[in-house]
């Protein structure tokens, strides 16, 4: 794909701009759309458009983010327009502290991880609806900051297929909890269909803006590849994306429990979930003191 044509015919040209997530690297499905982003400082909702037979992601960044999370979704970009040099120059610095940075964002994935369970343990406590959610969403969380301590970047579609491969050490053992407490062995193709349609139905709701087309067409590649286990965490992973989104209002939108226990594939059992956030709770913090002196 002619990416610069593409810049231009939207009207990119007056500000950097980069091409992240799997289309900067090898390894990526030729349905993969194309993370563009464009440095102009807005804060802006991700825009998706159809582009040449592909989906194009463009998000908006800047040059003067300092978040460790922000960041290390940049490392590996290749520049697409840059006329004054600036983001050459910031994605060195980037370069420079790669590996603080993903350090930094595994401990905020913990934290975040930590946090879900609290949130899980408060709402089995006080019935509340959605304490299985935040369960699952400390699964994605804990799942994230392996990823990272790896050096990768977190990317759902890809995400298990590389887990998989990861060298066994203390750190990586810890994965078998994010598959136990996810549930990804419950995948069956009838599954998947229900669940794909209440992720759509979720991201329409959150997002609206059309990110629901690339979902059904990852679902499609993952399903015609017989791909169950890693179609399920990309689903799960999705909608752990958009719970966070609208965590501080859903409490004041319990309808939503339909659409979500169904996107989540949730467990009911409150027993199970409190031995599931205990699993998640103690992976956390043998993470957290195997790096802690690193």
């Amino acid at each position: 794909m002619d990416l610069k044509k593409l810049v231009e015919e939207q009207s990119l040209i007056n500000f950097p701009v980069g091409l992240g997530g799997c289309r900067a690297t090898n390894s990526f499905f030729d349905s993969c759309d194309y993370d563009i982003t464009i440095f102009d400082d807005k804060s802006e909702r991700t825009n998706i458009v159809f582009y040449d037979d592909n989906f194009i992601k463009i998000h908006h960044g800047s040059l003067k983010e300092t978040k460790s999370d922000v960041l290390v979704k940049y490392d590996g970009m290749q520049i697409i327009h840059d006329e004054s040099w600036e983001l050459r120059m910031f994605l060195s610095k980037i370069k420079e502290k790669r590996l603080m940075l993903y350090k930094d964002s595994a401990k905020n994935c913990l934290f975040n991880s930590l946090f879900c369970c609290e949130k899980t343990k408060e709402g089995i406590k006080d019935l509340n609806v959605f304490s299985s959610c935040w369960q699952i969403c400390a699964s994605y969380f804990l799942a994230d900051a392996i990823y990272l301590l790896n050096l990768y970047r977190p990317n759902p579609t890809h995400m298990l297929d590389v887990i998989r491969k990861f060298e066994k050490n203390q750190i990586n053992e810890q994965i078998s909890t994010v598959t136990q407490t996810i549930g990804i062995e419950r995948a069956t193709q009838s599954l998947l269909e229900r669940m794909l349609k209440s992720t759509i139905g979720f991201s329409d709701l959150v997002e609206n803006n059309n990110h629901s087309k690339i979902i059904q067409q990852k679902y499609d590649l993952f399903v015609k590849n017989s791909m169950l286990s890693d179609c399920y965490f990309y689903l799960g992973y999705i909608n752990k994306e958009n719970f966070v989104k609208i965590k501080d209002s859903i409490d004041r939108q319990p309808d939503l429990i339909h659409i979500l226990k169904i996107a989540f594939d949730i467990e009911a059992d409150s027993n199970l979930l409190e031995n599931q956030v205990k699993l998640i709770q103690k992976s956390c913090n043998a993470i957290f003191g195997l790096i802690s002196g690193a």
